[in-house]
């Protein structure tokens, strides 16, 4: 029978010591190992916030890293929001007592609970929307399984005892699934009985009945030396576009000198701007921004700012291209247009396409600049103002 949980939550467990890594991976723990520019235990918080049913995440970090992996947490949602609740708390001595911890810093609210280890970076939104399914169909605890492909044996020392069954075995992954009443009833007996497991299935299954529902062969754990080949995959390069758009009215005598592409217009035409009004280089800015997300132009330079009073549009565009750096995207090309009654255009072509390609660091194939007119139609053909469009092309390491 359907019965929504409220309040879904995944606990990340990112707490452990990774002692068969350490050496391998230079003393850095395995959850914090950057995989595509994030570490581990980022990219699994990635995937569970593109799930509609997970409303937050409790990330559990090791007690002497908990503090400050709260900060760096923090910063990590400024950068790239994901649009959940979060919360950190400290781990445990074994894995258990890491997701008891966890599900103590549960909001009273959640009524389901998934539990996933952070070296499992690959996991995808879909397996975990069908666990959140299976839970709201009614099951008390689910798990993802592998048919397992390996002949098993069971061995005393080193002798074989006996070769076991392998269409009946099934090999674990997380995330597991939960009630979390169900969950915490399953830890606070393993606490008052002793009982060592080493997944939260094994304790759920002595109290109620645990469904398995077919996992994924991506959805591997980094566990010894050997796995860091997973994280070193060859990084792909794609295209990506920005487009930007801009528009400034003219002024009277008081206001700024006609400024394109950062090189000054002649004639009687000024803008009414807060900066230089380069209505050329904020729509660049704009589009540049575009090929990585960044917002616009606005959100970083607001025109209610002081400090960005009659400031140098080419100043923003070498700041917006830094950040572009740091997000691994590299401008390739860019196709410009200015639409302007007045003044003519014509004469400075050359000289705004050359300043453009200087500030973007480009060849003179690399950039375009045209300027048009309206036929006199619309604001620009009553020479009320002018609007400049730009297309910029560039390529981004994933």
């Amino acid at each position: 029978m359907d019965r929504p949980l409220n309040d879904i939550w995944g606990i990340i467990l990112a707490a452990g010591s990774g002692t068969r890594l350490a050496e391998a991976s230079g003393g850095v723990r395995k959850q914090y190992l950057e995989y595509k520019g994030a570490p581990l235990f980022w990219h699994s918080a990635r995937t569970f916030s593109r799930v509609a049913g997970v409303k937050g995440l409790v990330f559990v970090f090791p007690p002497d890293d908990a503090k400050a992996m709260e900060k760096e947490v923090r910063h990590f949602f400024k950068v790239e929001d994901l649009g959940v609740e979060w919360r950190v708390c400290a781990g445990g001595e074994r894995r258990q007592d890491s997701v008891r911890n966890g599900l103590g810093a549960l909001p009273r609210a959640c009524g389901g609970v998934l539990v996933h280890d952070s070296a499992r970076p690959f996991v995808s939104a879909g397996m975990i929307s069908r666990l959140i399914d299976a839970l709201n169909e009614g099951a008390r605890g689910v798990i993802p399984a592998v048919e397992v492909t390996d002949t098993i044996k069971r061995v005393d020392g080193d002798t074989v005892a006996e070769t076991l069954d392998r269409a009946v075995l099934r090999g674990v992954q997380t995330p597991q699934a939960f009630e979390t009443a169900l969950l915490l009833e399953a830890h606070e007996r393993a606490e008052a009985e002793g009982w060592e497991v080493t997944d939260d299935a094994s304790m759920v299954e002595r109290l109620a009945e645990v469904r398995a529902i077919e996992g994924e062969r991506g959805n591997v754990k980094i566990t010894t030396p050997e796995d860091l080949a997973r994280l070193e995959e060859e990084r792909v390069t794609v295209p990506c576009v920005g487009w930007g758009y801009d528009v400034h009215r003219f002024g009277g005598e008081n206001d700024r000198p006609l400024v394109l592409g950062g090189v000054p217009i002649p004639g009687k035409q000024t803008i009414v701007a807060h900066s230089d009004g380069d209505v050329l280089l904020h729509a660049l800015t704009d589009a540049v921004l575009g090929t990585f997300g960044g917002g616009d132009i606005g959100t970083h330079f607001p025109d209610t700012d002081e400090q960005f009073s009659g400031a140098n549009s080419g100043v923003f565009l070498k700041e917006v291209l830094a950040m572009a750096g740091e997000a691994g995207v590299r401008v390739v090309h860019a196709d410009l247009t200015v639409i302007a009654q007045v003044p003519r255009l014509a004469p400075h072509a050359a000289q705004i396409a050359a300043n453009v390609r200087r500030l973007l660091g480009l060849d003179p194939h690399q950039v375009n600049f045209k300027a048009t007119t309206e036929e006199k139609l619309g604001f620009t053909g009553e020479k009320k103002g002018i609007k400049a469009v730009a297309a910029v092309t560039a390529l981004r390491e994933l």
